[in-house]
């Protein structure tokens, strides 16, 4: 049983006629977003280099780029629009629990990292 392929992306507002034509619009959708990347990087504007929330904004502009293209990739090339509500969330609700959970024992390692070399030996009773 054979299934066309869907052509369009960001939900309908890109259509396409072909496969070919699509590819070009995806390698160019993701050509775009990575020379934001590169042009931030090179530059640094200054006025990204702001705190916020503990990080420059600069950084979380990047980690935000990143997560959009990886999204797109899984959307678009791993075929998750095609799949059930329930498979896509059961996909994405593990990765944000592990990534939380990463986040929390590196917080957690790393303040006791930080303690012993500030402080000295340091015993922790869990």
């Amino acid at each position: 049983m054979a299934h066309e392929h869907k052509l369009e992306i960001f939900r309908g507002l890109w259509k396409f006629k072909s496969n070919k034509q699509k590819i070009w619009g995806v390698l160019a959708f993701l050509s775009f977003v990575t020379a934001i990347e590169v042009v931030l990087g090179i530059y640094k504007p200054e006025g990204l280099m702001a705190k916020f929330l503990g990080m420059k904004l600069l950084n979380w502009i990047f980690i935000i780029l990143t997560i959009v293209k990886a999204y797109y990739i899984a959307w678009d090339f791993m075929h998750m629009r095609d799949e059930t509500k329930g498979l896509r969330r059961a996909v994405v609700w593990t990765g944000v629990f592990l990534i939380i959970y990463l986040s929390f024992i590196l917080l957690q390692e790393g303040g006791y990292v930080f303690n012993v070399y500030d402080n000295g030996y340091i015993k922790r009773d869990f």
